[in-house]
């Protein structure tokens, strides 16, 4: 841009530049906030990621700590996930990772978060529940898997999981405190 030596012929050029540097930053805040909510998402599903569900996490524990309030976590990892992508094949099993994230999003309240760890497991982070309630939501879940199979190419094909529940009394880490859930839910899984 070359700026002409008078003021009066300046000034509308600088009024324009302006507007433009203002316009390009506006966009650039976009793609960093879109960026950084991608950062936090599964790629798949509409839950978080296993990234961003430990960020909740901390920031409950912070919560609970502060308000000396209640928090359950959920670990669910589904049984047989194994047979529905070799039996349908991947896009299936992607269909029905969908499926059940959705299926665990409209089943918990917005203060509440769902996260896939990774391949079929997912966690569920309870605000102001306890064991009591994260175990009757796990059994409540369990009956939604069963009462709302997932259908392929017009076949149903019926999804179950196992949940483990550990309530928030005090860990310090949240890798830990999902450990401990994970390790609820083996019991659970090997006691079927």
């Amino acid at each position: 841009m070359s700026l002409s030596a008078d003021p009066e012929l300046r000034a509308p050029a600088l009024l324009a530049e302006i507007e433009r540097l203002r316009a390009e930053v506006e966009t650039l805040r976009a793609r960093a906030e879109a960026a950084e909510a991608a950062a936090d998402h599964d790629v798949l599903t509409p839950a978080l990621n296993r990234r961003g569900f430990v960020a909740v996490m901390t920031r409950t524990m912070a919560y609970c700590d502060r308000y000396k309030a209640p928090a359950s976590l959920l670990y669910l990892d589904l049984d047989g996930f194994k047979a529905v992508n070799d039996g349908l094949g991947h896009a299936a099993g992607d269909a029905a990772l969908v499926h059940v994230a959705r299926l665990l999003l409209d089943n918990v309240r917005a203060a509440d978060a769902v996260g896939r760890l990774g391949g079929d497991e997912f966690a569920l982070l309870l605000q102001n529940a306890g064991p009591d309630e994260g175990r009757e939501k796990a059994r409540r879940l369990t009956e939604a898997l069963k009462a709302e199979p997932f259908e392929w190419q017009g076949q149903p094909t019926s999804l179950a999981g196992s949940f483990g529940v550990r309530g928030y009394v005090g860990q310090t880490d949240p890798e830990a405190w999902l450990a401990e859930a994970d390790a609820a839910m083996w019991v659970r899984k090997r006691g079927r």
